[in-house]
């Protein structure tokens, strides 16, 4: 009787850690960020016609603040580390489906940007996904790149002080960085090929050990919500 009893306890012990390893396994695989993850992520909509988004990770909403046209999100630490990465509209009378949906990997530690581009309009809706943790510029020097998110604008150059930086940049290309002195800038965007001026940001300052995204956004000769524009970003 006695073997008879160990043998049950024994079955019911095995019976029970089937059930549990599956569980355990789950939940390791939630998506919630670990207390050691430190993933930091921006969104910027810069879609004129899209309207306020939403982030979500893993399905989970990020942001407690809707992202609108064209403001910077500034860096905020995510919740859940896991893909899908998805944009859905604020409104849920202006769409129900998601408008983006990533399954970059994200990684410990790591800076995102993620441009939300294009026009809802005519079913451009699109992103750029960008990786913003660089190697520590040179002593003495600040690291820019440059982000082409203005649709149907085609390739630009941009001059740093009247020295051509960065060329034939197209639609959701992210440039190399550059390293520069510290200093005040003037930052010009145009078209490849041509000496007309499309955006200039002068007195632009760039500082040591620091890292920039410059971009732009809207559509060449438009006006109001679509007008060309630059913008620049501090990374680190």
């Amino acid at each position: 009787m006695a073997e008879r009893n160990k043998a049950m306890v024994f079955l019911f012990l095995c019976c029970v850690g089937i059930m549990v390893i599956p569980f355990i396994a789950s939940c390791g695989k939630n998506g919630t960020a670990p207390a050691n993850s430190n993933i930091q992520m921006q969104v910027i909509n810069l879609s004129p016609d899209l309207q306020p988004v939403n982030l979500f990770v893993s399905y989970i909403q990020q942001n407690t603040v809707a992202f609108s046209y064209p403001t910077p999100s500034g860096y905020f630490t995510l919740k859940n580390i896991d893909t899908p990465v998805q944009i859905r509209s604020f409104y849920t009378n202006v769409s129900t489906t998601n408008f983006i949906s990533l399954n970059t990997p994200l990684k410990n530690n790591y800076k995102y940007t993620l441009f939300v581009t294009g026009l809802r309009a005519d079913s451009s809706i699109t992103s750029i996904f960008a990786i913003d943790t660089a190697a520590t510029p040179t002593v003495g020097r600040g690291k820019i790149r440059f982000v082409n998110a203005s649709p149907r604008s085609g390739a630009f150059d941009i001059t740093v002080n009247g020295t051509k930086a960065f060329t034939n940049q197209g639609y959701k290309n992210i440039s190399n960085f550059i390293e520069v002195p510290p200093g005040n800038y003037d930052f010009r965007i145009l078209p490849t090929g041509s000496g007309t001026v499309l955006a200039d940001m002068p007195g632009t300052v760039i500082l040591d050990g620091k890292v920039y995204t410059l971009y732009c956004r809207g559509i060449v000769g438009g006006a109001d919500s679509v007008a060309f524009a630059g913008g620049i970003l501090n990374n680190r």
